[in-house]
């Protein structure tokens, strides 16, 4: 059963991978026997505490920046990518602006838009092609609970990450018959930069807390074991699915 979840030989594309959440399925990744591309904005070539921590488990680590705000550099990206072999990518990078609806900037929409949706659109589109060629693959989204549910105060990342869940079974809808499987995965609450300002907050950290089964905020490496998974061929008949992991969250 052991070797339903081995990734040995295996390379992994993880964007966002330098830090919180991408950092840490990088890591599990590696851990299963992934070799690690990890793509951040501020990702440095050598040297980072990611490279480090998956050379020190016997893998190899390559870091690529990349800003996922210009297009330009998305695009230029994915065709570097396309033209290698990559089993699993881990569309992970993201970012969130806070604003009410009404005053929220339009140069904050499409910036989030472009991070969230459009930049892994581009880069699924591209290492899918490739893995359709091969009849094999794995791409994992990172959704959201706003997938889900509407949010306070984020337009744009709901709209961007409710956008991921339907783009996961659309990708899912034509690529699951020719061996790639996409599926995604909402984090719940998790103790992130991303999250800072929901945890600085007493009131609002309080009543996200109260309504958490787990009864503690999400740790990123609470997504290793979804991660593998999805990654792994103990996955090879689960296509198109938004899987949270999120302590209970939405059972509440």
């Amino acid at each position: 059963m052991s070797g339903l979840f081995d990734l040995t030989g295996l390379t992994a594309v993880v964007t966002g991978a330098r830090r919180g959440i991408g950092s840490a399925m990088a890591l599990a990744l590696a851990e299963a026997g992934a070799d690690i591309i990890g793509v951040s904005a501020s990702q440095a070539s050598s040297g980072s505490e990611i490279e480090r921590a998956v050379t020190a488990l016997g893998r190899r680590f390559e870091g690529i920046a990349c800003d996922f705000s210009d297009p330009l550099a998305v695009d230029a990206l994915a065709r570097s990518l396309a033209a290698r072999h990559i089993d699993i990518l881990v569309n992970n990078a993201g970012t969130i602006e806070r604003a009410p609806a009404a005053q929220h900037p339009l140069s904050s929409w499409d910036r989030v838009l472009q991070i969230n949706l459009s930049a892994p659109f581009a880069l699924a589109q591209a290492i899918g092609g490739q893995m359709l060629a091969r009849g094999r693959g794995k791409i994992i989204f990172t959704a959201s609970l706003l997938s889900f549910q509407g949010g306070i105060n984020v337009p744009g990342y709901t709209a961007a990450k409710s956008g991921i869940a339907g783009l996961t079974k659309a990708l899912s809808n034509e690529w699951s018959a020719h061996g790639v499987n996409v599926n995604a995965i909402a984090p719940g609450y998790i103790a992130t930069d991303n999250t800072q300002a929901l945890r600085d907050d007493p009131d609002r950290s309080a009543a996200i807390l109260e309504r958490i089964p787990a009864a503690r905020w999400g740790r990123p490496d609470d997504l290793a074991g979804a991660t593998v998974f999805l990654a792994s061929r103990a996955s090879d008949y689960v296509d198109g699915i938004t899987l949270p992991v999120d302590g209970g969250w939405l059972g509440r």
